[in-house]
């Protein structure tokens, strides 16, 4: 079934506005695509809401009638969210031609339960959930489908592997990987005590030799003031005996 959404022309601009737009369940957005001028649209959010909860959902090609005759194929290529409260802030639009083949991202859905998972003791790996294609509009794929019962330990499904649907042709790199069955990493072990306690007790060995650099340093530190203070009376002395050495030497001329 075709959704058909209501856009109407976007004249007010700025911050109040957007915001007043937002109070009433209205988004700001945009329509633009190849070769048409863009323009500023207000929508309905739960128009919005319908398109994404459907079963294609970002990639759904829907339908805005802007007013009159003018209806327009359109997908969503963009929506703006609020981190905090979730809600629509904003939306992009790209209008759609029928005829010619776009690029998109479809998502990668797993069946099966691998043998690497039930017998051997390893788990599912996602290193990949979506790939991109280009199609026609009327061919983009609702997901991709791929068998993983047979996976077992450090086996993997690639992008080469795919079975795709007629008239869909793969962009992504052919060795990327999409699914692998790994096996969990094992923590090191400590016999006989946990590696909290083991940490614990490293920190004590380590603390005495810790203590005794400090110390070492300390005992540099002070030698070396003292030195200082030796060398220090010793220039002093000879500059207090400087006066009476050119005092007495007047006397001898």
């Amino acid at each position: 079934m075709t959704i058909t959404i209501k856009g109407e022309t976007r004249t007010d601009f700025g911050t109040n506005a957007v915001g007043r737009l937002r109070r009433k369940d209205l988004i700001p957005a945009i329509l633009y695509g190849e070769g048409v001028t863009n323009v500023p649209l207000v929508l309905q959010k739960k128009d919005i809401v319908q398109v994404l909860r459907s079963e294609t959902r970002e990639n759904t090609i829907f339908k805005v009638a802007l007013g009159g005759l003018d209806v327009r194929d359109a997908m969503f290529k963009a929506i703006q969210v609020d981190p905090t409260t979730d809600e629509i802030l904003h939306a992009d639009l790209i209008q759609i031609a029928m005829d010619k083949a776009i690029r998109i991202a479809v998502p990668i859905v797993h069946r099966g339960d691998p043998i690497g998972v039930k017998t051997e003791g390893g788990f599912i790996d996602f290193v990949t959930r979506e790939v991109e294609v280009e199609c026609l509009p009327r061919d983009i794929p609702e997901r991709i489908e791929i068998e993983i019962s047979a996976l077992h330990i450090n086996q993997s499904v690639k992008v080469s592997d795919l079975a795709l649907p007629p008239g869909v042709r793969i962009l992504s790199d052919p060795n990327l990987v999409l699914v692998v069955i790994s096996l969990p990493h094992k923590e090191e072990e400590f016999p006989g005590e946990k590696p909290e306690e083991a940490a614990a007790e490293a920190a004590e060995v380590k603390e005495p030799e810790v203590i005794k650099k400090e110390r070492a340093g300390k005992e540099e530190g002070e030698e070396k003031e003292e030195k200082k203070g030796k060398e220090e009376k010793k220039e002093e002395k000879r500059e207090e005996r400087k006066p009476r050495e050119e005092k007495k030497e007047r006397k001898e001329r």
